[in-house]
């Protein structure tokens, strides 16, 4: 399959709109208190079931920071105090063991993540005892074939940390890096250099780590395309497996660290576009492909060859190797797709330990999809992760005539089709080129909650 990308510089300004990342279809903007322990329960039942054996996922969020990065929009909680963690993780073992009882035992754990804040904040012992904890009451694989995965800050990890998540189970990792250049470090307050970031990197490497994934941000303060470009440069020297390069999102009155930046010193938008223009360019020619998004890849990395064989996956993880997995995520805030649901935890720390202290669940909002839902969801997953979307298939799946259900979102599409951005026929729509950026504008079309009601100001803009 082609995955060549055009940039026309016009057509993204045309379409540079907000609009949902689609981690998830609803998006969690349609999450509701009407969902609880109750149907969260009823789900996990009914997917051990539906159909049985079948893996799962689990995800872990350690919320802790030792330092602010101004542009950050995660759910964090920003300490020096490492005491702060030792009664998060008590909790957090409690969950662990009411959510170990409700899935059963033979289902294997194909997928596990520790995502951040930064999951390196706890210490060595900290982190044995929750892989400890985990593998007592869930089905974790002991062969290093599952994809086991964690987020990490190389400014609290060094060789001895890098040695001990492999040990543990760890077989994948992923770091923030965001820009090598001095000044815009200083601008974000995240002062991290090439040595410290490489250093990890090199450590994972002797360790036998299956996969190296760094995270680079566009659209800080001093970036420019010649500064972008130099640490490019440097990060295609260190052949990372996968790359994240994501735009930055300016949203001070959302998020208040951001506005300890100089919105002055930011590229102006012709200068992003610029950016990523060149961005695509440089990792183009340096072999990377461009998996969708925010993504890059080696063409031997595994989501390059999911993405070849039609088994890529999209969650609140990002894009994903295991499309068959029920995502159990434990700890606050975190987001779980359990059967036709989705479902959050407390998003407050005192939220979050009250419930657990009560003997229950910490889930306090969610939903469950109905046929609709389901069948936009799957519409959605082909086209953000495929490029392509084979209608007389999905017609089969899911009972339908596509032309009459989607008669309107079709019509839309022309004029799309008439800007270059896709062909529709009868049996497919594929998405060419010029379009892939704007995969989620195209996404957007079959997104019922999008046109019931105008919700883009929640979202960020699509480039």
């Amino acid at each position: 399959m082609d995955l060549s990308l055009t940039f026309n510089a016009d057509l993204i300004r045309r379409y540079d709109k907000a609009g949902p990342r689609y981690t998830s279809y609803p998006t969690a903007v349609q999450f509701h208190d009407g969902f609880g322990e109750q149907q969260y329960r009823k789900w996990a039942q009914y997917s051990n079931e539906h159909p049985p054996g079948h893996p799962l996922s689990l995800y872990f969020h350690l919320p802790f920071c030792a330092t602010v990065c101004y542009y950050c929009a995660c759910n964090k909680i920003i300490t020096k105090n490492r005491a702060r963690a030792i009664p998060y993780l008590e909790h957090l073992h409690q969950e662990i063991a009411m959510q170990g009882t409700l899935f059963n035992k033979e289902r294997k754990v194909e997928q596990l993540h520790w995502g951040g804040g930064t999951p390196t904040f706890i210490d060595h012992d900290q982190m044995r005892e929750l892989m400890r904890v985990t593998g007592e009451h869930f089905n974790l694989r002991d062969d290093d074939l599952g994809e086991y995965s964690i987020e990490v800050d190389p400014r609290e990890a060094d060789a001895d940390t890098i040695k001990l998540l492999r040990e543990i189970g760890f077989n994948r990792l992923s770091m923030g890096v965001q820009d090598f250049d001095p000044d815009v470090q200083k601008a974000v307050n995240r002062i991290q250099s090439e040595e410290v970031t490489l250093a990890v990197l090199e450590a994972a490497r002797q360790q036998g780590f299956k996969s190296v994934s760094m995270d680079l941000i566009y659209g800080l303060p001093h970036q420019s395309v010649g500064s972008f470009s130099r640490t490019l440069d440097k990060v295609i020297a260190a052949t990372p497996d996968r790359l994240s390069v994501f735009n930055y999102a300016h949203l001070p009155a959302l998020f208040k660290t951001q506005r300890q930046m100089n919105e002055a010193d930011m590229p102006s938008p012709a200068e992003k576009l610029d950016i990523l223009q060149h961005t695509i360019e440089q990792l183009s020619d340096a072999g990377y492909i461009y998996i969708g998004m925010d993504h890059f890849a080696r063409p031997d990395d595994e989501l390059a060859l999911a993405q070849h064989s039609r088994t890529l996956y999209r969650n609140f993880q990002g894009y994903s190797t295991h499309s068959d997995c029920d995502l159990v995520a434990m700890g606050s805030t975190s987001i779980s797709k359990v059967g036709q649901s989705y479902s959050q935890n407390e998003k407050d720390l005192e939220g979050y330990y009250s419930r657990i202290d009560n003997g229950e669940l910490p889930v306090f909002r969610g939903i469950e999809l109905d046929a609709d839902d389901i069948l936009r969801r799957e519409v959605i997953t082909q086209l953000i992760c495929h490029f392509t979307l084979d209608i007389p298939a999905l017609e089969t799946a899911h009972g339908i005539k596509f032309s009459q259900y989607f008669d309107v979102e079709r019509g839309e599409l022309q004029g799309m089709q008439d800007d270059g951005l896709l062909v529709q026929d009868n049996s497919h729509i594929t998405i060419l080129p010029a379009g892939r950026l704007l995969v989620r504008n195209i996404c957007m079309v079959f997104d019922r909650y999008l046109r019931d009601s105008d919700r883009t100001r929640r979202f960020s803009r699509v480039i």
